[in-house]
């Protein structure tokens, strides 16, 4: 597909890098040459620089022969704009980055105003992550999810004592039709390999046939009440503040939010209701203190800056509090998340991509899609004939680090995959993927020709 990416910050660069793993043809578009020039060097692509609201610049791209404009600017309204005019020069489809939490209310009505097809807010969708996380504790609803005939369960290891402290390796012929496809580790999601050990309080997602899944799930699930926390602090009264504080509190939380800004904090004040605004400086201990975090049932942290969230959550966590959960946006930070002991460390930024992709794929390749923990996905896809994967032992493919292919549904046919397994034309493939991975999945089962 024909794709123009207008912005190139951290969500339109890293939306550039997976559609360009589909194998499409893209064109990135941003008023900072240097941004463009660093950009260029490590991507294939056409980039522009300009302002792409002036509607001359769309006309001299010939923006009506696009497939897609992906508006994703530092601005809200220029996001409108460009889409509006882009579908007014004949561009096929429009998706719009939109933030302010002025406009949540209204998507429908700017949708149809700007002709927009689809809108995303990072903010939101990483409060949404939380607030699911925070209420159901990601138990995907009870604890199973089934499509087909396959199934997949997540619980604590210990509830299966027979596994833990034991290699992958040694248990896995032990589960018959079954596959560990990944752990969730002090706060992170791991997909294991045979190496790596189980403990006790890892989370377990296990996937296979969905008869005696079923029955297994009846052994292990651990039955939690709808609402496990009840009082949460928030350090960081941004959009993503807002909007968790918000859908909190409506739950019946008992919410606390921390932000340095006066001006900010009025805003806040008067706009959410049932929650305790706090005007200071989050990473004051003196101030924590006197606000009871030893009392918080979780704590979140969302500030702009992730090496402030790293600390606060480290805070948190040698308080013991439950719940521990920082917005941490850089990759490399990783390895300092699975020491300090956090619950669940977000990106915003791959959580926007993810959604991005599957509006974009449709019913046409995926299926199905979960995100898990927010940090990961499992995807079940439709392989095409045109795809490069096909007809090759999968020990022969080299595999990208972090993309498990969990199960194969062939006909009436559940295989689950090993080295010599390979994948046919019109096979339903179920993959489990870190979002971090997005662009590598894109690129592993793209087309030889061109197009998702």
């Amino acid at each position: 597909m024909k794709i123009a990416v207008i912005g190139a910050g951290k969500l339109g660069l890293t939306i550039t890098e997976a559609l360009l793993g589909g194998g499409n043809e893209i064109t990135l578009i941003d008023k900072d040459a240097e941004v463009l020039q660093k950009a260029e060097t490590k991507m294939d692509l056409l980039t522009v620089t300009s302002n792409a609201k002036n509607p001359e610049v769309l006309r001299e791209l010939r923006i009506g022969s696009y497939d897609y404009v992906i508006a994703v600017t530092d601005q809200d309204e220029k996001n409108m704009a460009i889409c509006r005019f882009a579908k007014e020069m004949g561009c096929s489809r429009t998706i719009a980055r939109i933030r302010d939490p002025e406009y949540v209310n209204e998507l429908n009505f700017i949708k149809k105003t700007f002709y927009i097809d689809m809108t995303v807010n990072p903010d939101l969708s990483m409060a949404n992550e939380i607030h699911r996380y925070l209420v159901q504790k990601y138990n995907l609803s009870d604890g199973l999810f089934a499509s087909g005939k396959i199934a997949i369960i997540q619980f604590t290891a210990e509830k299966m004592p027979s596994i833990c402290n034991k290699k992958l390796k040694e248990v896995g012929p032990t589960l018959g039709m079954a596959l560990i496809v990944a752990i969730s580790r002090n706060g992170k999601i791991i997909i294991p390999n045979g190496e790596t050990e189980i403990l006790p309080t890892d989370d377990i997602y296990m996937l296979g046939m969905e008869g005696p899944v079923r029955a297994f799930s009846e052994l292990v699930r651990e039955k939690r009440t709808k609402i496990s926390a009840k009082k949460v602090m928030i350090a960081g009264g941004g959009k993503a503040g807002f909007y968790l504080a918000d859908s909190l509190s409506k739950e019946g939380f008992f919410v606390k939010i921390i932000d340095s800004n006066r001006e900010r904090c009025e805003y806040l004040s008067e706009h959410l209701d049932n929650v305790l605004v706090l005007c200071g400086d989050a990473t004051d201990v003196n101030l924590l203190e006197e606000e009871d975090i030893d009392g918080m049932d979780a704590f979140v942290t969302l500030t702009g800056f992730d090496e402030e969230n790293l600390l606060l959550a480290m805070l948190a966590h040698e308080r013991n509090v439950e719940d521990v959960v920082a917005k941490v946006s850089r990759k490399s930070y990783g390895d300092l998340v699975k020491r300090l002991g956090i619950s669940m460390a977000l990106s915003p930024t791959d959580i926007t991509v993810s959604h991005i992709l599957r509006f974009m794929q449709g019913s046409r390749r995926i299926i199905f899609s979960k995100l898990i923990q927010g940090q990961a996905e499992f995807v079940e896809l439709v392989a095409d004939k045109k795809m490069d994967i096909l007809n090759t032992p999968l020990s022969q493919i080299s595999l990208p680090e972090n993309v498990l292919i969990a199960a194969i549904h062939r006909g009436d046919e559940i295989i689950i995959p090993r080295g010599g397994t390979e994948i046919k034309a019109g096979d339903h493939v179920i993959v489990f993927c870190l979002l971090s991975q997005l662009p590598a999945l894109e690129k592993l089962f793209r087309s030889k020709k061109r197009g998702l």
